[in-house]
């Protein structure tokens, strides 16, 4: 790679090139991804906009390249990718998806051509140095995160020169990379013969290509964002986060230890491959619900589980840098079989036709409703499409020969091992401090207080009411009412159609609240939080009978003097009368009652009729017109808050701002 740099430090520049590359490549798809979505979420319905997936084919442009590629096409799209992903993250939703998406076009046939690249060299040590990289952006993407509240720090408004800086040092020894010659300790390969090239089976190729994306497809998901983990299970958080970082600093341990593949036998791998897969299916199984068909089943309530659900999780986490050492495998074995640029080009084409699959499958297990035939197939399947993901993942091992499960690392390794070690144990370090620093710390409230600001939000995933993404100006929103109890609906950015953020965390760490966050991920419900700055006593959630999309309650307990029942929910299109039904009869008997959400009915609807049967209309406890003394009329408003007979409203505003599509509704609540 950096021929011409005949220094000590030259490994760990190659290192240092491939981590900013992969940090950068898990950047630009998940902010592809969540862009595309952005645009079905503001209209509900599959958008034009996602067209823009077969920039994912990029590497069948490599079809036309008969005899190798000049180094201008292995310069320009490194450059171009780095240029991308400067720039889409100051771009609006439109605009951020086209440029990350080219990004990630880029990026795959960077990759495409720098393994053939690597082909023609007699490199021994390229799956070491890509590995090392690749390890260095996953712990470098935890960290970003970490610090930031389960948001990428250098992708967010003012910290995005990190971006800048990296994307800078990447682009010098991208150049010295290309453009500097052949080194006179390394030789030059000819090009392979026809016999060769028809020896070398495309199929292997292909399988090979398949795992190496795989690998991509699981950092992507979740490993390289550890607060996607906690949502799947409900777990701690800083025990996740742990767990992975020692393993990754272990693995980097063993990745530059001159024994380390004396150690691991093909037997050892395929063991490891098949328990981390496994463990990785029963982690989301453990948390998936089975949901009965029978109305009288319901409320269903999320049954308790044992510490023993909790194993697969650790064993998945402590597992993982499996993934790593299979794409160590698969390049290196990409590299000794030295196919043509053409069957790359074919093979990751093909492999990429298996990420949008993968893409699309992962996103339909939540918006199942809204596509038709598809969508359906694909509900309660979460833990399918990480299954397949992961047979993916260990399926080409059956490719990679006995002289490539016997590589070994070259000695004179000291010092790299010393500053990459040094890397991942001093991230890691920070990012567990970081993320215990920005964790919330709520202030102790008076024992009496004169009144309970209750607010309900509707956050669109955490868009603006115009498409735009806008954690911050919802934070704004919030802290200007300063509410004491929160309710949050369509909160669950904690997947791969939300960037894989996690917006209840961020809200809650600087707004120092409590949280609690009611259905896990795994289980496709569109997300609803509960924050307060009083301890959050007995929570629980249960499910309604739906149809279409799965909706959930949260029921929890506060003290303010008095014990307060909070539910805060989000029912289906509509306002389905049976799901009211049941979200009633789960308050029943309850005193103290506030239930706070967004209905999706209006006042003059049955299922209205029916709730102010048991409960007060909280708007109309303080405005009995129906309209305020701004003179604000919301006669379709479908964000209530209903409270207990007797209870005292001395203010109810509807905040309409272009923060979000629905307004802020705020009552406050005298005691």
């Amino acid at each position: 790679m950096i021929q011409a740099l005949k220094t000590k430090y030259q490994t760990l520049l190659e290192i240092l090139l491939s981590a900013i590359l992969f940090t950068f490549i898990l950047q630009l798809l998940s902010d592809f991804i969540a862009s595309i979505y952005a645009f079905g979420l503001l209209g509900t319905s599959i958008p034009v906009e996602i067209l823009a997936v077969l920039l994912f084919f990029s590497p069948v442009l490599l079809l036309f390249a008969r005899r190798g590629l000049p180094d201008w096409v292995l310069l320009a799209s490194g450059e171009l990718m780095l240029a991308s992903r400067v720039v889409e993250v100051m771009l609006e939703t439109r605009g951020r998806m086209l440029v990350s998406g080219f990004g990630v076009a880029c990026f795959l046939v960077f990759f495409t051509s720098l393994l053939w690249r690597l082909g023609q060299e007699s490199r021994r040590d390229v799956g070491r140095v890509l590995g090392a990289g690749l390890v260095i952006a996953l712990v470098t993407s935890i960290l970003f995160k970490a610090l930031y509240s389960g948001i990428d720090l250098s992708t967010s408004h003012q910290f995005q020169f990190i971006g800048w800086i990296l994307a800078a040092i990447a682009a010098v020894i991208l150049v010295l990379v290309v453009r500097s010659g052949r080194s006179q300790d390394r030789v030059e390969l000819p090009i392979p013969d026809a016999k060769h090239q028809k020896s070398v089976s495309f199929a292997k190729v292909t399988g090979l290509s398949l795992g190496i994306t795989a690998v991509f497809l699981l950092l992507y998901y979740a490993f390289a964002s550890p607060n996607v983990i906690a949502r799947w299970t409900g777990a701690n958080y800083l025990l996740i986060l742990s767990v992975l970082l020692l393993s990754m600093c272990l693995f980097g341990a063993l990745l530059l230890k001159p024994w380390f593949r004396v150690k691991l036998t093909p037997n050892m791998i395929w063991d490891w491959n098949i328990v981390y897969v496994a463990s990785m299916a029963l982690t989301i199984l453990a948390h998936q619900i089975l949901f009965p068909a029978d109305l009288g089943a319901y409320p269903l309530y999320e049954p308790p589980l044992s510490a023993l659900f909790y194993v697969p999780l650790l064993i998945m986490a402590a597992l993982s840098p499996v993934i790593l050492i299979d794409f160590i495998l698969y390049v290196n074995e990409i590299i000794s079989i030295r196919p043509t640029v053409r069957a790359l080009g074919g093979g990751f084409g093909l492999s990429s036709l298996f990420l949008l699959v993968m893409v699309f499958a992962h996103v339909f297990t939540t918006v199942y409703d809204y596509i038709p035939v598809i969508g359906p197939l694909l509900r309660d399947k979460f833990w399918l499409v990480h299954l397949v993901t992961g047979i993916a993942l260990a399926f080409p091992l059956l490719l990679v020969s006995d002289d490539t499960f016997n590589w070994r690392v070259e000695r004179g390794t000291s010092r790299i091992r010393k500053v990459v070690l040094g890397y991942l144990i001093l991230a890691s370090i920070v990012s567990i401090a970081g993320a215990f620093l920005v964790a919330p710390q709520p202030t102790p409230q008076p024992g009496e207080v004169p009144a309970l600001k209750v607010l309900t939000y509707n956050i669109q995933q955490g868009y603006s009411e115009d498409g735009l993404e806008n954690y911050d100006g919802q934070l704004q929103l919030i802290r200007s009412l300063d509410p004491d109890i929160i309710g949050l609906q369509e909160s669950d950015t904690n997947r791969i159609s939300g960037g894989n953020k996690d917006i209840v965390r961020y809200l809650a760490d600087n707004l120092d609240m409590y949280s609690y966050y009611g259905p896990k991920t795994v289980l496709g419900t569109f997300g609803i939080a509960f924050l307060s700055k009083y301890p959050i006593e007995k929570p629980s959630t249960y499910y309604m009978y739906s149809a279409g999309e799965q909706t959930a309650t949260i029921h929890a307990q506060i003290t303010v003097g008095e014990t307060y029942n909070v539910y805060v929910t989000h029912l289906g299109n509509e306002g389905p009368i049976v799901q009211q039904e049941i979200l009633l009869k789960g308050a029943n008997g309850e005193d103290n009652v506030i239930m706070i959400g967004d209905f999706n009915f209006k006042p003059d609807t049955p299922q209205y009729r029916m709730t102010v049967e048991r409960f007060d209309d909280s708007w109309l406890l303080k405005w009995s017109s129906g309209v305020d003394d701004q003179g604000l009329d919301p006669v379709d408003r479908i964000d209530h808050i209903f409270v207990s007979p007797g209870t005292a409203i001395t203010d109810a505003r509807y905040i309409f701002s272009p923060a979000s599509d629905h307004p802020a509704f705020f009552v406050v609540i005298g005691l």
